[in-house]
């Protein structure tokens, strides 16, 4: 299943390119000297591939939490896709993504308990309204991440990681199957997606991996291994929204975080009014280059989710009675 979905998005990916280019969807690359046009969004095609192992796979174990995660999945694209295609309001995303979460529940794909460190809280009516809240705020936070080229795909890619671990450990082999294609898409679309990307993920990308992502935490019984492994993504959102005070589009902020210098080199703004974020905070002590920010905010994600794998193994054992509190 993981290399369908790998060869479905690696091969589709070029053609899809070209289609977009032809259909003049595109958007400006900033960053970049000359300030290149690039194809946008890559969010059709992941879900090709990715749908299409997720179907295959259900064919053969024909578990009904693999419908669930299909279905919140699409959904998940479908609202990005509209935001892709038209400019809407601040407060979109967030309300539309909790429809993505109805199918988990509906069908009974969650547990319970939310696994917690050193034990787990049995909150089977909290968890309901938790579980509308997590897709919403993985779903945004992985798009608020998408700033630059890669990084979002990049971030998935590193975080799956400790989360693939912590299902197989804490959930069972079918969610582990079932986050296999996520992983390998995002490879796939990583090719093109990474500096100097050949085509931007879009809401629809972005909506989609966040959703799927939450999605496999929550049937996977590992939601706070998968906010551990976050956590550069959660500061970022907080960041934002504790600076802005309401759910608003990036776009729609007036004074930008951040400036191009004429050799482009990103420099933090000095405006007060100036939202904070993530990338502001890693230019406080001097301009850096696109390439150079790139990095930084991947190796921010593969410290969090080495904290994410030590938090993995204090649970293991907790659960083994070989550590107690």
């Amino acid at each position: 299943m993981s290399a369908v979905s790998f060869l479905v998005v690696f091969f589709i990916t070029p053609a899809f390119i070209k289609y977009l280019n032809k259909k003049g969807q595109v958007v400006v690359d900033y960053h970049k000297p000359g300030k290149p046009n690039v194809p946008r969004p890559a969010g059709p095609v992941l879900l090709i591939g990715i749908v299409i192992s997720e179907i295959i796979l259900y064919f053969l174990i024909q578990d009904i939490k693999i419908i669930s995660l299909i279905l919140s999945t699409i959904i998940a694209f479908i609202i990005g896709y509209i935001d892709d295609r038209k400019t809407m309001p601040g407060w979109f995303k967030p309300v539309a993504l909790i429809f993505a979460a109805v199918p988990i529940i509906v069908l009974g794909s969650h547990g319970s308990s939310l696994g917690l460190i050193f034990d787990s809280a049995f909150i089977p009516i909290l968890y309901i309204p938790l579980i509308l809240a997590i897709m919403p705020i993985v779903g945004n936070t992985i798009n608020s991440i998408d700033v630059f080229n890669g990084v979002a795909s990049g971030f998935i890619i590193i975080t799956m990681m400790p989360l693939l671990v912590s299902v197989i450990l804490f959930g069972n082999i079918t969610v582990f199957l079932m986050g296999l294609p996520l992983l390998f898409g995002t490879i796939a679309i990583y090719q093109y997606h990474k500096y100097p990307s050949r085509i931007f993920l879009g809401d629809s990308g972005t909506l989609l991996l966040g959703s799927m992502y939450a999605g496999l935490s929550i049937v996977g019984n590992s939601e706070i291994i998968g906010v551990i492994a976050l956590l550069p993504a959660v500061m970022n959102s907080f960041l934002f929204l504790s600076s802005v005070k309401k759910i608003v589009e990036h776009r729609q902020v007036k004074t930008r975080p951040v400036s191009i210098s004429e050799d482009f080199k990103l420099v933090a703004s000095k405006e007060p009014s100036a939202p904070a974020t993530l990338v502001r905070l890693i230019l406080a002590r001097g301009p850096l280059s696109e390439k150079e920010i790139i990095t930084k905010i991947l190796i921010l994600a593969t410290f969090s989710s080495v904290l994410a794998f030590i938090s993995i193994v204090i649970q293991y054992f907790f659960m083994k009675g070989i550590i107690s509190i």
